[in-house]
């Protein structure tokens, strides 16, 4: 059982994934159609930029993100002034750091699944007359749907479990950035904290597994992912 402290967090954290998974939703989406279709210069460059957060020290990522987002920098001013939102030391700030660290797994699926649709099909809707956003409502987004849902709920997960860049960026703030695996963290730091460790550890595995299986039985369902892993 968790103790009403434990189940703020876990609430928190399911907001703060949320939150990432619809705000880097539009964005993963238009990075996967760009490359998956697109043939233009740069476009190596742009794969590796999209994925550079995987590679990355999560540290290094909440670093930037601090130097672009603070409240001292460009975004983070922009943002305050013109929108009234403010990232540093809010939940805010916690969505945002696991919007871009979830960015890359939601794009990768999103792109196999899109290049899974036969273009042949669109082609031939196209020759009956069909125009192109009546194509890619009726026949691309249908298709390649359940990797658009599978790049969701793993984005889902991998915010759950983010740590390292939101802990650089907005701290440790109970109630407002603790999320799951800060609130770990912390609970590691305090002597006689096993029981909530385990409690949360094993809600944290519990959850993650799930959304992994989510998105796997997602692809291979969609009848486009044989052969095909979004990890």
């Amino acid at each position: 059982m968790l103790s009403a402290e434990e189940w703020g967090i876990v609430l928190l954290s399911l907001k703060v994934s949320g939150v990432a998974v619809l705000l880097c939703l539009p964005i993963a989406f238009g990075l996967a159609w760009l490359l998956a279709r697109g043939r233009f210069p740069g476009r190596v460059v742009l794969d590796a930029l999209v994925h550079l957060p995987l590679v990355l020290p999560p540290v290094v990522t909440g670093w930037l993100l601090l130097l672009a987002f603070g409240n001292n920098g460009p975004a983070g001013r922009w943002f305050s002034e013109a929108l009234g939102i403010s990232f540093m030391f809010r939940w805010t700030g916690a969505a945002l750091a696991a919007a871009v660290m979830a960015l890359p797994l939601m794009v990768r699926a999103m792109r196999l699944s899109i290049e899974a649709v036969d273009p042949k099909l669109e082609q031939a809707a196209e020759t009956l007359g069909a125009s192109r956003a009546h194509v890619f409502a009726t026949i691309t987004l249908p298709l390649a749907l359940p990797g658009l849902l599978a790049g969701m709920v793993l984005g889902f997960a991998r915010s759950l479990g983010e740590f390292g860049a939101t802990i650089t960026f907005v701290s440790n703030i109970p109630g407002e950035t603790q999320t799951l695996p800060i609130a770990i963290y912390s609970a590691l730091q305090v002597p006689g904290s096993e029981a909530v460790v385990t409690r949360l550890a094993i809600l944290s595995v519990a959850l993650s597994l799930a959304a992994l299986i989510a998105s796997e039985t997602l692809v291979r369902r969609s009848g486009q992912g044989r052969g095909r892993h979004v990890l």
